[in-house]
Order: C-alpha cells, then structure tokens, then sequence
C-alpha cells in the first residue's frame, strides 16, 4: 500500500508521465476512473430505494454513517440491463462539486486492477453526433492493446445527482 501513498503525494500523475486508473468492466467494455477518486470498493449488496429519484440513481447506502447515493452505469450510459452477480461491486467515488467533497457509489460489472496509462495515450473522445456521453468522457486510451474508456467522475455522478440535491427540491 505504500505505492497507493506515493501516488496520492504527487497528485496521480507519476514521475515518468504516467497516472494511476483503477479499471473495470461494463457491457463488456473496459473503463477506467482515476484512482485518486476512489475511496472504496464494495461488493453489491441491496440499496435503500428513494422515490422520485432519477432512473440511473438507485438509491442508497449507509457507509459507516455517511449516506451515499448509488448510481448504476449501465442504466446512466443506456446499456442493456444484467442481473446482479458475485462479481457486481460498487465503485465508492470521493468527488469534488460545487458543494464541497461528496461521495457517490457507481455500480459495475467487475473490477480489473489498477493500470498505469501514458498521459500522451490519452486522447480526447471523438465527437458522437450531439450525443452527451462525451461530457462523462475524459479520454481514450490504450493499455495492452486494448481501448480504455477514462470517464471524469465529477461530471459522471454530479450531473446525474444534481436532480436529486437541494436545489432541486427548491426548484
């Protein structure tokens, strides 16, 4: 766990251009967030449901006293629906909002492991024809060959909770 430190110390981006992305499965696509956004990862285990809240949002979860929302990716990115196995975790998020630090869970196929990408391999996601996606995007990269979706969690979890917070019941 001493290299999890280091890389926090210097800000997820190594000495040799390099930065931290914890990998995992969706739809049978491999994403990947940076690792200095995650706080936790959990097996699946049952939300507490909240009414009117947004489709992806499916509810949730008392993290040692903290309530965190969870927001299952497959219904935020429009895929195909699975059931939940084994291997279905929750990805805990520590994001920066407006609003100061906040936590979101994103629920996944599976996790892989932690890879480090070359900072000149990222390159920005093409353009989809107006579709939004491109906002949840922060670049594509590849990493054994194989294309890495990097998603930018604030914009990910915020924009979809931004519907539920305060300011929208005021709204």
């Amino acid at each position: 766990m001493d290299n999890h430190k280091d890389t926090r110390a210097s800000g997820g981006v190594g000495d040799n251009g390099t930065r931290q992305v914890l990998t995992f499965s969706l739809g049978g696509e491999i994403y990947g967030v940076d690792i200095l956004r995650v706080k936790e990862i959990r097996g699946w285990s049952p939300v507490t449901r909240i009414p009117q809240s947004p489709d992806a949002v499916l509810g949730v979860l008392n993290l040692r006293g903290l309530i965190v929302p969870i927001v299952d990716l497959r219904v935020r990115f429009s895929l195909a629906s699975a059931e939940f196995t084994p291997l279905t975790v929750i990805i805990v998020l520590s994001l920066r909002t407006e609003s100061g630090q906040r936590e979101c869970g994103i629920v996944v196929d599976n996790v892989n492991d932690v890879v480090d990408v070359a900072t000149e391999t990222i390159r920005p996601s093409p353009e989809m024809g107006g579709a939004h996606t491109s906002e949840f995007i922060e670049g594509i990269a590849t990493h054994d060959e194989q294309m890495l979706i990097l998603l930018n969690a604030e914009n990910l979890a915020c924009h979809q909770l931004s519907t539920t917070g305060p300011a929208a019941a005021a709204a």
